[in-house]
């Protein structure tokens, strides 16, 4: 009986030791890190994901000024959609912003799914972001629909073109 108590732990000890190297990666390549510059009219670098958005326009929402983004790439049905919003209050709010929600589809989110969005970076605290699901079918003129609820419960809607 010690025998096999003995060969167990010394099978046990050689696949931990073995385990890590079964799942080698490979070291990222990297450029030198510079960025390129952007021009006006190309998508710019996002802070949260580091890649390029596209800017997809500012709308006031209730007593805010909502600025938004979505990652650069195709909207395809029955996916998601990266989306940032940057949420200041308006001149003269004393509200604060306690919810932020993203739908893409028609106004009232028939078959849509909605998005509570999250402050990703606490050193951007009106910086909110999700991954909005993209309905499939998408229905024909859908549209991004950004909702902020403020602390009082009141809940304000814009839209913006996808910009596909």
């Amino acid at each position: 009986m010690r025998k096999f108590s003995l060969l167990g732990i010394v099978c046990l000890l050689s696949a931990l030791v073995m385990l890590p190297a079964c799942d080698k990666k490979e070291p990222l390549k990297s450029d030198s890190g510079a960025r390129k510059s952007t021009s006006a009219n190309e998508p710019k670098p996002d802070a949260g994901h580091g890649g390029p958005v596209i800017d997809l326009g500012t709308a006031t929402i209730g007593g805010f000024s909502a600025k938004v983004t979505r990652d650069q790439g195709d909207i395809v049905a029955g996916k998601d959609a990266p989306i940032d919003v940057t949420v200041t209050p308006a001149a003269g709010t004393t509200s604060k912003v306690t919810a932020v929600r993203f739908w893409i589809g028609i106004e009232d989110g028939s078959g849509s799914a909605k998005a509570k969005s999250e402050i990703e970076n606490p050193a951007e605290p009106n910086r909110w972001h999700t991954h909005a699901e993209v309905p499939d079918p998408l229905p024909p003129g859908s549209k991004l629909w950004v909702e902020v609820e403020d602390d009082s419960g009141k809940r304000n809607v814009a839209r913006f073109d996808l910009k596909m």
